[in-house]
């Protein structure tokens, strides 16, 4: 017994790192005055983000209002769901309702078809257009105030395309192939790891918790892959400085889980839809290298162990990758010299 008490010491003392970690990126998410003052300093900024807000917030989120309290209650009222008062006779009732029933299970189908789907795939694509513009205003306005840090112990090289040579153009060339090949692999694992996090909801007992957990960390990951990528951080230095902290990314997408977690899949849309652009300023004024710093200067260089998140979503990428027909590079040589 005695030799379990350090062991138990040391877990308390993580368990403590962890959530002050989760407590400090809980807070960074909820810092969102900086929207307000980030939109005062830019016109362009506010525009796109008065946008997205009229957009997901009026008119989608609205035409739901509209449905369940307005629409809904007059196709009851027109098509009945039960037996009119004093109708005595039920058998011959039955037809009717039935026939209600129907008519009403195909008018919300037809305005869900007519309206709702396809302003729920327009939103969707303009939103992503938009997020990319805010992002950009709002990481142009950190930078005339003093930039954040945007990347761990990363800083981009001075442009030098006035002096470029011959010699350089291959590898200017070969950083853009690398760049679209890092988009192109993000993007499947991103979409593998969304995967994954849908299916935890199926699992008995524990699939809504694991589902919160897993729903936070991809927020999370959203919110700054935006501001990485504008830093040009590569895929794998995000990936590994994302699992290295983990608690702290943990606390920053909980709050934008918690403002979807209870409503339905269409009302969870529309206020995500509403609140990212928020996360994503306040993740581009969050300097997360410097609060992770600070916090193993308190903890004097003691880390938290790094966590696997994406090992799942990475190994089926690799597989799935790993499927696809590659020329080998002999023939493609011999094929050049013919």
């Amino acid at each position: 017994m005695e030799n379990l008490h350090p062991l138990m010491a040391r877990y308390r003392t993580k368990l403590k790192q962890a959530s002050e970690l989760w407590l400090e990126g809980f807070r960074e998410a909820c810092c969102l005055h900086r929207v307000a003052i980030y939109c005062l300093r830019s016109k362009q900024l506010m525009i796109r983000t008065g946008q997205c807000f009229l957009l997901n917030g009026f008119i989608f989120l609205g035409s739901i209002f509209v449905l369940r309290s307005l629409i809904l209650p007059t196709l009851e009222w027109i098509l009945p769901l039960g037996v009119p008062d004093g109708y005595r006779e039920p058998c011959l009732s039955e037809m009717p309702i039935r026939l209600y029933a129907f008519l009403r299970l195909g008018l919300l189908q037809l305005i869900y078809a007519l309206w709702f789907y396809p302003l729920y795939i327009f939103s969707f694509i303009l939103s992503t257009i938009w997020y990319n513009d805010i992002a950009q205003f709002g990481l142009t306005v950190t930078e005339k105030d003093g930039p954040a840090n945007v990347a761990p112990s990363t800083q981009k090289e001075p442009s030098t395309s006035q002096n470029a040579t011959p010699v350089d153009k291959p590898t200017d060339l070969g950083r853009v192939m690398i760049g679209i090949a890092e988009q192109g692999y993000s993007l499947l694992l991103l979409t593998l790891f969304f995967l994954e996090v849908y299916l935890t909801g199926f699992v008995p007992y524990i699939g809504k918790a694991l589902n919160f957990i897993l729903l936070s960390w991809m927020y999370a990951y959203y919110c700054f892959e935006y501001k990485w990528n504008f830093s040009g951080l590569s895929l794998d230095k995000r990936l590994d400085f994302f699992e290295s902290n983990w608690a702290f990314f943990a606390g920053f997408g909980s709050p934008c889980v918690l403002a979807i977690f209870f409503f339905s899949p269409l009302v969870s849309y529309g206020v995500m839809a509403v609140l990212f652009p928020m996360f994503v300023l306040t993740a581009a004024g969050t300097d997360a290298d410097s609060v992770v710093d600070a916090h193993k200067t308190k903890w004097r260089g003691e880390e938290l162990r790094k966590l696997p998140i994406f090992y799942a979503a990475d190994k089926l990428s690799m597989r799935i990758l790993s499927l696809l027909p590659v020329e080998p590079q002999e023939q493609t040589s011999d094929k050049k010299a013919l």
